[in-house]
């Protein structure tokens, strides 16, 4: 190895780990994910024993404001602990206005399929939806579109498999959502949450640690305002300077 590889290499591994913590905080991590599966996996667990619809239903979102409640002693972010809970609020709506167990699992399979579908449009738009969710995390916001194309076509590659990722999920649990009784229906869906998700964020991984390291545009914009203030500072001692030689002149 020369001394010239050695920061190419630290620099990868510095692009990997500010691609690892910025994936972390913008999925959640495991926190996010367990916060995820547990209220769907009581509903299904209970009403597995039981048959019983509404202990099912206030067991779940009884669990998901709970876990809100501890973030916010904890002081922690809350952002994927209240996504949870709106999401598990639906379906226990849904279940409750139809009295079909299966409906408490309909509206996340329709975001899922609405997330799918957003994921592939705004890649063929030319403006990737991982970009988008990304591109604030890692300080770029929209940078990547127009001024690093490396990272574009690697925000699209990850986009595109979070698409089909989801689009595939879909395509099992849909055909199930018809025939399977709501106890087995609601095993399959929990056996999905967590694999399809780990498959798209290591990709989305993959892909971005192979692109250009990000633009910093917070960074460039206190450059800027360092620099207009140094200039400014520069221009008033300058004009300081010029007026009393100006007035020596007069004397």
């Amino acid at each position: 190895m020369t001394s010239l590889d050695k920061p190419t290499e630290d620099a990868q591994q510095d692009s990997r780990a500010v691609t690892e913590a910025a994936l972390f905080e913008a999925f959640g991590g495991v926190r996010g994910m367990v916060e995820t599966v547990v209220p769907g996996l009581l509903f299904v667990t209970i009403f597995t024993i039981n048959k019983d619809l509404h202990s099912a239903a206030i067991a779940a979102i009884a669990t998901s404001v709970l876990l809100v409640v501890v973030r916010l002693v904890m002081k922690d972010t809350v952002k994927h602990a209240f996504s949870g809970v709106f999401g598990v609020a639906f379906g226990v709506v849904f279940a409750m206005m139809t009295g079909n167990a299966k409906d408490f699992y309909l509206p996340g399979m329709l975001y899922t399929l609405g997330l799918a579908l957003a994921y592939i449009i705004t890649t063929l738009a030319g403006v990737p939806l991982i970009g988008l969710i990304l591109g604030p995390v890692f300080k770029e916001n929209l940078s990547w579109r127009t001024r690093n194309p490396g990272r574009k076509k690697a925000y699209a590659k990850a986009s595109w498999a979070w698409g089909l990722i989801l689009l595939a999920k879909c395509a099992v649990l849909f055909p199930l959502y018809w025939w399977a009784d709501t106890t087995q229906f609601g095993w399959v869906l929990i056996a999905l949450k967590i694999p399809p998700f780990l498959l798209a964020v290591w990709l989305t991984w993959v892909f971005l640690a192979k692109a250009p390291p990000p633009i910093d545009v917070f960074a460039e914009m206190e450059a800027e305002e360092k620099a207009e203030k140094e200039r400014k500072a520069a221009l008033a001692q300058e004009r300081g300077e010029k007026a009393p030689t100006s007035h020596r002149r007069e004397a």
